[in-house]
C-alpha cells in the first residue's frame, strides 16, 4: 500500500547529486544525476507523496481539476514571429523586460516559506492525515518557496529567480539593458469575502492557493514561447549555443514547476471531495464551495488578466518603436502579424 503520510523532513528531502548546478555565474539548486539527468530539489519523496494522494483520490471516484494550458484562452503576447521580428531589428528590451520580471516575480515566492498556514484539520469533517491537504503545512508550501525564491535555510543557492536571470543573460549578456518596473502583483485582486461560510484566515489560504495554481498554469505557457525563441535557428544568431543552453534552462524551471502544479492541482481536488464545517455551525459540500470559485478564478487569468497584459505590453512596445527610425512602420508590421496569427 502506498505511503501516505510524510514528516517535513522526508518532504524538504532531495537527491544525492552527482554534480552542482552552475551555469552563467549563478550558484543554482538542483543538480544532476551521474547519468546527467537534471533533478529538482526536495522531490526525492514530495513527488511519490503527490502521485500517491492523487491517486488515492481518484480511487475514490473524484477526478482531478484540470490544471494545463487548455484553460487558457489566450496564446502568449508577443507571439514566436513577432518576437522573431522585434529580435531581427535590434529590439531585444521587451523579452530581456519579461525574463527579468518574471525573475523578480518568481523571487516574491518566497513568501510561502514563511506563511503560517492554518491546519484545515480544524475545518473538514473528513480526517485529511493522509492527503496533500494535510501535509500544506508539514512543508508543501515551504518547500515550493524555496524553489521560486531560495531555502533561506540554504543562502547560497540561487532559485528560480537567479535561473531566470541566468537564461536572460545567456541570451543577451549581463546587463544588455536596464532593469524594468515590475508590477506589484500578476495575482487576482482581493474582490472581498467570496467563501464567507469559512473562517477569513482559512478563505484567504484557499484563495492563495487557486491564484497561484492559476499563475503556473500561465507559467507553462510562457516557458514553452521561451523554449521556442530560444531554440530558433533566426533568434540570437550572434550568441546561438548560450541560448540554447538558456532554453535548457528555462526546461529545468519547467521542471521545478511541475510539482507545485501536481501538489496544487491535488489540493484544489481533494478539497472538492471534503465536507466543510462553517462558522454558523453548518456544512457544506466542498465542491458547492470549490467549483465556482474555481471558476471565476481561471477566468480572470486565462481571460481578464491576459487581455490586460496583452494591452499593457503592446502599448509599451509601441512606445518603444516610436523612439527608432521608422518605428511607426515597425510597429504597424508588428501588429500584422499578431493579425496573421489570429487569422490562421
Amino acid at each position: 500500500m502506498a505511503k501516505l503520510s510524510y514528516s517535513r523532513d522526508e518532504l524538504m528531502a532531495s537527491h544525492d547529486y552527482a554534480r552542482p548546478h552552475e551555469r552563467a555565474g549563478y550558484k543554482l539548486h538542483g543538480g544532476f544525476l551521474a547519468d546527467g539527468t537534471y533533478v529538482s530539489p526536495r522531490v526525492l519523496h514530495r513527488w511519490p507523496a503527490v502521485k500517491a494522494w492523487q491517486k488515492a483520490l481518484t480511487d475514490k471516484g473524484w477526478p482531478l481539476i484540470d490544471a494545463t494550458v487548455q484553460l487558457l484562452k489566450r496564446g502568449n503576447y508577443p507571439n514566436i514571429p513577432q518576437e522573431k521580428f522585434l529580435l531581427s531589428h535590434g529590439i531585444g528590451q521587451p523579452l530581456w523586460n519579461s525574463l527579468t520580471i518574471t525573475g523578480v516575480i518568481e523571487a516574491r515566492g518566497r513568501q510561502l516559506c514563511d506563511l503560517d498556514a492554518p491546519d484545515f484539520q480544524q475545518i473538514i469533517v473528513e480526517d485529511i492525515s493522509e492527503t496533500c491537504t494535510g501535509h500544506l503545512h508539514k512543508g508543501l508550501l515551504y518547500a515550493h518557496g524555496a524553489d521560486e525564491g531560495g531555502d533561506p535555510e540554504a543562502p547560497e543557492y540561487g532559485a528560480h529567480d537567479d535561473m531566470w536571470y541566468a537564461a536572460r543573460d545567456l541570451c543577451f549578456g549581463a546587463g544588455r539593458y536596464p532593469l524594468p518596473e515590475v508590477p506589484e502583483s500578476i495575482g487576482r485582486p482581493d474582490t472581498g469575502r467570496l467563501m464567507p461560510q469559512l473562517p477569513a484566515g482559512f478563505e484567504q489560504l484557499i484563495l492563495l492557493l487557486m491564484n497561484v495554481l492559476m499563475i503556473e498554469v500561465r507559467a507553462e505557457s510562457f516557458f514553452a514561447f521561451c523554449c521556442d525563441i530560444m531554440r530558433d535557428a533566426d533568434a540570437f544568431p550572434e550568441r546561438r549555443a548560450e541560448a540554447a543552453e538558456a532554453a535548457e534552462m528555462v526546461e529545468r524551471i519547467r521542471t521545478d514547476e511541475a510539482i507545485h502544479v501536481g501538489y496544487l492541482q491535488t489540493t484544489v481536488s481533494e478539497m472538492r471531495s471534503f465536507t466543510f464545517k462553517t462558522v454558523d455551525g453548518g456544512t457544506v459540500k466542498g465542491k458547492d464551495l470549490i467549483d465556482p470559485i474555481w471558476e471565476g478564478m481561471v477566468h480572470w487569468h486565462s481571460v481578464t488578466q491576459a487581455d490586460f497584459s496583452r494591452e499593457q505590453t503592446r502599448e509599451a512596445i509601441r512606445a518603444g518603436l516610436a523612439e527608432v527610425q521608422d518605428g511607426a512602420t515597425l510597429f504597424a508590421q508588428f501588429d500584422q502579424l499578431d493579425d496573421i496569427a489570429k487569422a490562421a
